[in-house]
């Protein structure tokens, strides 16, 4: 059944609206500065379920919630231990997300079940606004259906969601534009179980040591969200090249070759310095700003792929940008939209391999 969803203003009589929306049991669409999120009462069983139906997402995949202010952790986490005080002190409002043991409130449809919860303060001033306004902890994925590229837009979320949901508060595009970093502190040592606005070397640069998880080490409930294989994928079939951006260039101009050879027609998601040197292949190009400018790259990287997808490639070629600092985000997030669809060239042989099996 459809409903109207409703644009609102991110001004006060928006916030107004949405936030009586969600304490109504209703699902209001978001910006955080990360994407748009797709918040419902946190606390509220039947509003859980809605954004899971909303979204068309699986029951095993958990949710994350989203406070107004650090100090409202024990309302959803049973223990707060001195490492998370240390991050949120540092990190919060940002983008980072904390996980923590389940506080008794939280129903276990949020946590999928599992003893953790997933818990941040987001930095967008409408965000915190509006959960504030709510007076409840927000459940708040990402605002498009299920595995599909993520929201960075009102026009994105209402693509995916319109007449699914309430409400949107539009307030333009989000500035980060990839999700949270998610951190587990509830085993021995903190570990890094998702990528994302915080680095990794930030990460290190408080704590110390810091375990990454690897994507096939994952047992027991899922602790967060965005460690599914395959997870913000466009229409178009993805693949990504990953090597020395030389080789990983040539690797992409054969790659659209062969297509057009055969055929088809490629679509290339690259940085502006591939733009301008592949600009004479019979390619269908996106830019997404100077390859060291991963914040720009980063911003550009969803919004790009939906427009370039939009336009119904038979494949999309991406080229991976390393793995230090925001790099290592967007290699997740690129990686995971390839669905294993992944190329990995040799630096000294030039050859390639696939380290997964395409999906």
């Amino acid at each position: 059944m459809s409903i109207e969803t409703r644009i609102l203003n991110p001004d006060a009589a928006g916030i107004a609206a949405a936030a009586a929306l969600l304490r109504a049991g209703r699902l209001v669409a978001f910006p955080t500065e990360t994407v748009y999120g797709l918040g419902g009462d946190a606390l509220n069983p039947a509003a859980v379920a809605a954004i899971f139906a909303a979204k068309g997402r699986p029951a095993d995949d958990p949710l994350i919630v989203h406070l107004a202010d650090a100090a409202d952790l024990p309302r959803v986490a049973s223990a707060v231990p001195p490492a998370a005080r240390e991050l949120a002190a540092a990190f919060w409002p940002g983008p980072l997300t904390l996980v923590l043991e389940r506080g008794p409130a939280v129903p276990l449809a949020v946590t999928a079940g599992g003893p953790t919860v997933a818990v941040r303060v987001p930095a967008h001033p409408v965000a915190r606004a509006l959960i504030a306004a709510a007076g409840t902890p927000i459940a708040a994925p990402s605002a498009n259906r299920f595995g599909h590229t993520s929201p960075t837009t009102a026009a994105h979320v209402l693509a995916d969601l319109g007449g699914r949901i309430a409400a949107v508060i539009d307030d333009g595009p989000t500035p980060i534009g990839v999700e949270s970093t998610v951190l587990d502190l509830t085993r021995p040592a903190p570990t890094l179980l998702r990528p994302g606005g915080v680095s990794l070397e930030e990460l290190q640069a408080h704590l110390g040591k810091v375990a990454v998880e690897s994507r096939s080490a994952a047992a027991g409930p899922v602790r967060s969200p965005g460690l599914l294989e395959r997870h913000y994928a466009p229409h178009s079939p993805l693949w990504l090249v990953i090597g020395p951006e030389e080789a990983a260039r040539a690797w992409l101009r054969a790659r659209a070759a062969a297509e057009r050879a055969a055929g088809r027609r490629a679509g290339l998601l690259v940085p502006d310095e591939d733009a301008a040197l592949l600009a004479d292949l019979a390619a269908d190009i996106e830019p997404l700003g100077p390859a060291v400018a991963l914040d720009e790259v980063a911003r550009r990287l969803y919004a790009a792929l939906r427009a370039l997808d939009s336009r119904h490639p038979d494949c999309i070629l991406a080229r991976d940008l390393g793995e230090g600092g925001l790099a290592r985000a967007i290699r997740d997030r690129l990686s995971r939209a390839a669905a294993g669809r992944v190329v990995v060239l040799d630096p000294e042989e030039g050859a390639a391999r696939l380290p997964h099996t395409p999906a």
